[in-house]
């Protein structure tokens, strides 16, 4: 991606005036322009449906800071990036730019940030996902990608009281909050948002949705515009959402599972092969080399302290650095799919993955990996086939970090990541996340629970 000259930005001034006019016909008279920060957190800048073309060309002025941000809106600082000082450019990606069915007259689409310069800025997370699925792409490999979609229905209050009775999985729940999904179907479906499955979740009050898997860049933008939809149709109803990994103390979390499959052409990398379950060479060597860096990576994939209440044993949030055929215990859980449907239906689901993490750099971190061992003939260790907190424990495979800071401390030392993402935003993150961990790091769990349920 090179720099904005006169061309280009004449170009995208253009098409962005086609796409007002478009947009005037459905009444839109605002446009949401948003990005993930550090902290996980969905941040915005507004504009008049008539700037749409200066701001494509031009961009709108947003700080740096916000890669500092916490999520608790205090402000850090790193080696890069940090204080009152520069400005950047927000340009929407046209392609994305979708009506918003929940919000009459308001647009959104998101945003790739750019220098004053009108060079790409280092740091920008939505970039970084693009980069690493072109470094992949580059090495003949593509990439499908989905988000799992768990959250929290509430009633109006501060406390998580939820807005359904019914018990887990139960069709009471459905039956409780018919209105509601029915409405967010509607919406999600005019906005040609592909649904997969609806459906209740374990915890009170917790539902769950599935959409059809999309490039990386796309992935990402898809549960950003998902959960904002999300939230908007329950605000309708009088009804509160939370994405936050915990949402009451003690109980199962909401999880953000990674579902994602290797093409190269048409050939899955996950069927069709001699590795186990079919796997192709390729294929097994990406899966093991996620599953050596995971004490890493979930850094990225789990990031915030509240992440550490929801990874714990026998949660289903895949708390041990092992894989497994279908096993929901595992960090890394294979998917054959049917008999007859491997082809097409294999996947890799990455478990221990929550709704805090920054979808760009979750994604762009698995690429990063993957692009990095697709021919490394790297080999999975052994499956493990049972819960791995019911085996004896010199059996047990490894947990995974059980803490933010165990977790920085791993990701500092991981010079693959570090390379990928830059010294800019490798540095922001982690000041992120260092700050977040001292912030909340002698907090009782409810305490840490209660800052951050309404945040996600």
């Amino acid at each position: 991606m090179g720099p904005l000259g006169p061309t280009e930005r004449g170009e995208l001034a253009a098409r962005a005036r086609e796409i007002a006019d478009d947009l005037a016909t459905g009444a839109v008279r605002a446009v949401a322009l948003t990005w993930v920060d550090n902290a996980g957190v969905t941040r915005v800048k507004t504009v008049p449906r008539h700037r749409l073309p200066h701001i494509a060309a031009w961009g709108v002025g947003a700080s740096p800071v916000f890669d500092v941000f916490c999520v608790d809106d205090s402000i850090t600082t790193s080696r890069y990036i940090g204080g009152p000082v520069g400005d950047l450019r927000l340009h929407p990606d046209l392609d994305r730019m979708t009506v918003l069915a929940a919000q009459h007259g308001w647009a959104w689409a998101p945003v790739d940030r750019w220098t004053q310069e009108g060079e790409p800025y280092p740091a920008c997370q939505r970039m970084f996902a693009r980069r690493m699925a072109v470094r992949l792409a580059d090495a003949g490999v593509r990439m499908r990608a989905a988000f799992e979609v768990e959250w929290f229905v509430g009633k109006t209050a501060d406390d998580p009281v939820p807005a359904t009775t019914g018990p887990a999985y139960g069709m009471t729940r459905v039956v409780e909050l018919s209105d509601y999904a029915r409405d967010l179907l509607d919406a999600l479906a005019a906005q040609d948002v592909a649904v997969e499955q609806f459906h209740p979740e374990y915890a009170s009050g917790q539902l769950e949705l599935s959409v059809a898997p999309g490039d990386p860049v796309a992935a990402a933008d898809m549960v950003v515009l998902v959960r904002q939809t999300i939230r908007a149709v329950a605000g309708h109803h009088g009804l509160r959402v939370s994405f936050a990994p915990m949402v009451a103390a003690g109980q199962v979390g909401n999880g953000a599972h990674l579902h994602f499959s290797l093409w190269d052409g048409e050939r899955n990398l996950f069927a069709g092969g001699d590795g186990p379950y079919g796997m192709t060479a390729r294929g097994e060597s990406i899966l093991a080399a996620l599953l050596d860096r995971m004490p890493a990576l979930v850094c990225v994939t789990a990031p915030s302290v509240a992440s550490y209440l929801r990874l714990v044993p026998q949660r289903w949030a895949g708390a041990f650095q092992c894989w497994g055929r279908e096993n929901r215990e595992a960090a890394l859980r294979f998917v054959t799919g049917v008999t007859g449907a491997h082809d097409t239906a294999a996947n890799a689901e990455l478990k221990c993955c929550d709704p805090a993490a920054n979808p760009y750099l979750a994604v762009g971190a698995v690429c990063a990996v993957a692009a990095h061992a697709l021919d490394a003939g790297l080999k999975l260790p052994a499956e493990v086939t049972v819960d791995p907190a019911a085996l004896p424990e010199p059996e047990r495979p490894p947990r995974l970090p059980d803490s933010l800071p165990t977790a920085i401390a791993r990701l500092e030392r991981d010079d693959l990541l570090r390379e990928a993402m830059g010294e800019e935003l490798f540095e922001a993150f982690l000041a992120v996340r260092r700050a977040e961990a001292e912030t909340f790091g002698d907090r009782e769990p409810e305490e840490v629970v209660a800052a951050t349920r309404w945040v996600y």
